[in-house]
């Protein structure tokens, strides 16, 4: 009851002054996008920027517009207007842009200024090539006649080859390697997976304030535009949370793949264990512990073989400051600042990282999920503390809790009722009906 009463009162705070809110946030953004783009040395930043600070800059003058006049009907007097705008400037076109202007070079270039897609895009690309060539992702950077360099290493599994095999198997030519960018996929498998969970909720009204952190919020609008693989997990986890209520098997499915391609999000594993067990009882968890587990077998095991030594590399020993090579993640978040004060400051950030784990853990143990919007917010805290508190980590893994929080907006807050009772997916009553695009829409 104290949950609901406070995610009501956020609710409704933020229903009361919609348009201010609207400003500061569009301000705040505009503001970001001009430093990034004035200071930034990486050329798709840069670009991303320049058209960010336009897309932001509209919709803050259109929001001012809105706070200033009469509140009359017709489409641009909606909220959603603001929110387009910045959807097309500030992340298709750019996109767009970067698309064309690789066709000129600049992958593994030395120098960030001529990169027009980050380094895990075309890292991504090369080991779906190698995985049809070899049967791996990965390079056995043992046998390079070279001492390894960072962008030798795919820290990713095997799945997210998958992103790849397009270029792979139809690039090439000018029109094929536009059309093949693993960055289409990526946004194409986090829009699909999106729109797959509303349709599982029963089409919850979305409200603008959750379209806002999950689409046009810098952190995702730069991803989208110049890497983009954190988009297509983040959506399978909003899916896999979406089915573990009623679809655990299938939410275990989706979670086996996720894992199989980013591991960083395996905590979200235990966090729909917890509610599948507490909606559905033992029996169905125990399902979906099976099923986690085949398809966790089905998708590694047979890469591991062909290279077990690659694999441990790549896949664990890189992206734990374990490899041959450094991992270069070090934003100057917490955990990063911390550690960079010697042995003592290493200890002291793990030792944060666990008590984080710890405290966690206890949450949901004493209040297990029992909706996926409860799942949600604990996979949010999860991803948000290890971001801020681990060693090696980049600023950009932040748009994991924010997008999860503003996808838990359009989650039912209470558990759905019994079968025949309701519709499925409906919740509280600021959860559900129309979509309302009038300017009081939050």
């Amino acid at each position: 009851m104290g949950r609901g009463l406070v995610r009501e009162w956020v609710r409704a705070g933020w229903a009361e002054r919609p348009l201010r809110l609207d400003a500061v946030l569009y301000a705040v953004c505009t503001a970001y996008a001009l430093a990034l783009a004035l200071t930034d040395k990486h050329y798709g930043f840069r670009v991303w920027a320049c058209f960010a600070a336009v897309g932001y800059g509209l919709a803050f003058a259109h929001t001012c517009w809105l706070s200033l006049t009469t509140n009359r009907p017709g489409w641009w007097r909606s909220r959603w207007t603001s929110f387009g705008v910045v959807a097309v400037v500030g992340m298709v076109a750019p996109l767009v842009t970067l698309l064309l202007t690789r066709l000129r070079g600049g992958d593994w270039a030395a120098a960030p200024g001529a990169w027009s897609a980050q380094p895990e895009v075309w890292v991504i690309e090369r080991s779906a090539s190698l995985l049809l060539d070899t049967g791996t992702p990965y390079v056995d950077v043992t046998a390079l006649g070279r001492p390894p360099e960072v962008n030798d290493y795919t820290p990713y599994g095997p799945v997210m080859a998958v992103f790849g095999l397009p270029r792979a198997v139809l690039g090439g030519t000018a029109v094929g390697d536009v059309l093949t960018d693993a960055r289409l996929y990526f946004a194409l498998t986090a829009a699909l997976c999106l729109w797959g969970g509303l349709r599982l909720l029963g089409r919850p009204r979305v409200p603008v304030r959750a379209a806002q952190l999950v689409v046009v919020f810098p952190l995702t609008a730069l991803t989208f535009a110049t890497a983009g693989p954190d988009l297509a997990i983040v959506g399978l986890l909003v899916l896999a949370c979406a089915l573990a209520a009623d679809r655990p098997g299938w939410s275990a499915f989706v979670l086996a793949l996720v894992t199989s391609a980013k591991l960083i999000v395996a905590p979200a594993v235990v966090v729909l264990l917890a509610l599948v067990l507490v909606r559905l009882g033992g029996r169905a968890a125990a399902r979906y512990a099976l099923v986690f587990l085949a398809g966790c077998a089905a998708v590694n095991v047979p890469v591991l073989l062909v290279d077990p030594g690659a694999f441990v590399e790549h896949v664990l020993r890189f992206p734990a400051g374990l490899g041959a090579v450094s991992s270069p993640a070090a934003s100057p978040l917490p955990g990063h600042l911390i550690a960079s004060a010697g042995g003592a400051g290493k200890l002291l950030a793990f030792g944060l990282l666990g008590a984080a784990a710890v405290a966690i853990l206890a949450w949901l143990v004493r209040r297990p999920p029992r909706t996926g919007a409860d799942a949600l917010l604990r996979i949010a805290a999860g991803l948000g503390a290890f971001t801020m508190l681990t060693p090696a980590t980049r600023f950009g893994y932040l748009v994991y809790p924010v997008v999860l929080l503003g996808a838990m907006l359009c989650f039912p807050g209470r558990p759905a009722a019994p079968p025949g009772a309701a519709e499925s997916g409906s919740g509280t009553a600021s959860e559900t009906g129309p979509s309302d695009t009038r300017l009081t829409s939050s």
